[in-house]
């Protein structure tokens, strides 16, 4: 089932317009999507993707930058697929509406809507919680979390930030990284049962 994110730059009027670097960034994390991610319209773009962990992915890396709104709407797209993601429609598309609309007025800038709206209300609040926990992360502690993620060990990632294997354990706990990646998983569940 497919997973649409509609996002929306918030305080654009105010700054540079950031998404020709949003899409960039996300064609090279963002692999196979079913409709690439392209501005729809004004600072908006939306992409369509197929599995619930590329969506939270992208949510999350969105997120870090705090300068998106994001909606995930999870369920079914109009058959057969459009070659545009302007061009697609379908309640997955109405779901995301939805939840940026809910999302611009929170401080966490993130929701979910659904095919099924108690899954949708369940995913919203995992990833809102994670989206929080992100947000209050400081840059020592995504330096540790970025090496970790990247494959590094605690000793590597000591050694490349010029601190203690311990120093490394320290940052990651108080960036909440193990409870972060114990919620991605609940989050992904919840997501494909709301669609």
């Amino acid at each position: 089932m497919p997973f649409v994110l509609t996002v929306d730059q918030r305080g654009s009027r105010r700054s540079r317009d950031l998404v020709e670097d949003a899409l960039s960034t996300l064609k090279q994390l963002v692999h196979e999507p079913l409709l690439a991610f392209e501005r729809t319209a004004g600072d908006e773009f939306q992409g369509v993707l197929a599995e619930p962990d590329a969506a939270v992915d992208a949510a999350l890396l969105l997120l870090r930058v705090d300068a998106w709104s994001v909606g995930i709407g999870a369920g079914p797209v109009e058959e057969p697929l459009t070659s545009s993601t302007r061009s697609a429609r379908g309640p997955a598309f109405i779901h995301a509406r939805e939840a940026l609309d809910a999302a611009k007025l929170r401080q966490q800038h993130v929701a979910v809507a659904g095919t099924d709206p108690e899954r949708a209300q369940e995913a919203d609040a995992v990833l809102t919680l994670i989206a929080a926990v992100i947000a209050r992360r400081s840059a020592a502690g995504w330096a540790a979390v970025d090496l970790v993620e990247a494959g590094h060990t605690f000793a590597e990632a000591a050694d490349i930030l010029g601190v203690t294997r311990q120093a490394v354990g320290q940052r990651l706990a108080v960036a909440l990284w193990q409870q972060e990646r114990d919620a991605r998983p609940v989050v992904t569940r919840l997501l494909q049962e709301a669609a």
